[in-house]
This record gives structure tokens, sequence and C-alpha cells, in this order.
């Protein structure tokens, strides 16, 4: 019984280890892609911001998700890409975090046609994959908040996308300690789908994000095929 116990303590012991060991790769690994304006101001051809979604509330962005609005649209006045892809969850009709991002920044005197809307943004994997793949991005600005921003990095790193990461941390929000240890977990996840690379949930015809952002317009989101 003995042995057993110390088996068992040892695989969990073990298995924490794994868990962190990946968790600080994937934060040591990105953390020199950390960027800001005036670093970005030096490198030519970035093809757009990728603004990742964080949720809404009613027909407002949620705190976290106007920061990171606001810091995506500072990027764009101050030309580092002449584009803006809006990722997040616009999986039925009544659920549409897009469309409100998109009115935000179209608030705020970005063109309709320098927004794009990824409908189908409902995980980091799947928006980063997406933006090479669906929107043609080859180079990239991500803008979220520094504990998200390591894990998508490392999506972009492994997919093969040049990627730099803008953090957008204006003020402090509630519940944060819960998302840095949820953090830990999805790092690892993601970490895993990074080697086998599969196809997110939904993928469908290229849009070139060097076209008219108007051509994603849509208020009933992501249909099934």
């Amino acid at each position: 019984m003995k042995k057993i116990i110390i088996i068992i303590t040892s695989l969990i012991i073990l298995g924490i280890l794994f868990i962190l060991g990946i968790n600080f790769y994937v934060v040591l690994s990105t953390k020199n892609q950390f960027s800001n304006i005036e670093d970005l101001k030096d490198i030519e051809d970035i093809d757009c911001i990728i603004v990742l979604g964080a949720g809404i509330w009613g027909d407002k962005p949620s705190p976290m998700l106007e920061d990171r609005l606001l810091e995506g649209i500072k990027l764009y006045e101050d030309s580092i890409a002449p584009k803006i892809i809006m990722s997040g969850d616009h999986g039925r009709e009544e659920y549409d975090e897009v469309n409100i991002m998109k009115d935000f920044a179209i608030e705020k005197g970005v063109p309709s046609e320098d927004i794009f809307m990824d409908h189908a943004g409902f995980a980091t994997y799947d928006s980063i994959y997406r933006a090479k793949e669906i929107f043609e991005a080859k180079k990239i600005v991500i803008v979220t908040q520094d504990y998200h921003l390591h894990r998508a990095l490392h999506i972009a790193n492994s997919l093969g996308i040049e990627a730099y990461g803008v953090p957008s941390n204006p003020r402090k929000y509630g519940g944060q300690i819960i998302r840095d240890l949820r953090e830990i977990l999805a790092r690892d996840k993601d970490f895993v789908k990074c080697i086998f690379k599969p196809k997110p949930t939904y993928l469908g015809e290229s849009i070139p994000v060097s076209g008219d952002g108007n051509i994603t317009n849509d208020k009933e989101g992501i249909k099934e095929s």
C-alpha cells in the first residue's frame, strides 16, 4: 500500500511539473515578442492588427474588450497596419461580439472598409489559425491583455505567422487570479494543439485582409453548412 501511495504521489508531482514546464516554456519563448507602438513603427508591411474578443455586456464591450479595442484603434491610427481584424464569438444571432467590436471602432473614426470581422473566433487558436488561412495574413500584431498574449503569440509562431504582441493593461480586472490559473491550463492545451495543428471549428473561403472589410459584414453570424 505504501508503494502504491508513493507511485501515485510521484505521478501527481510529475504531472504538475509537466504542466508548469509547458506553461513556463510558452511564456519565456514569447516574451521578446511583446512590443509597443514605437517599436512597431520600424517594422514594414504588417498586414493587420488582430483584436481578440473578450466578451460583451449587452450591446457594449466588456471592460477587458474595450481596452483591447482602444489599443488596437491606437495602433491603427498610428499607421502600424492598414487593417484591423475583430475576432470573436458570433456563433449565434443573439450573441454578437464582432459587430459590437466593429461598431465601437467605427464610432472612434475607423473606416468600415478597414475593419474585418472574424465571426468564428471562438477560441484563441481558431482566431490565429483563421487569420492565416482565411484572411491570408502573414505578418500581424495581436492585441490582448498580457496574461493572454503569450499563448496567442505561441500559436502564431507554431503556425508560421510573423507576430508581434501589444499588451493592453490600463487597469486591473476583477477575477484576474482565477484567470491566471486557468490560463496555465489553456497554454498547455494549445501547446498540444499546436503540435497536431487541427483545423478550427469553421474555415470557409479566403477573404484577403488586403481587400475591403465590408465583405465580412453579417449580422447573422456563422451558419451551419
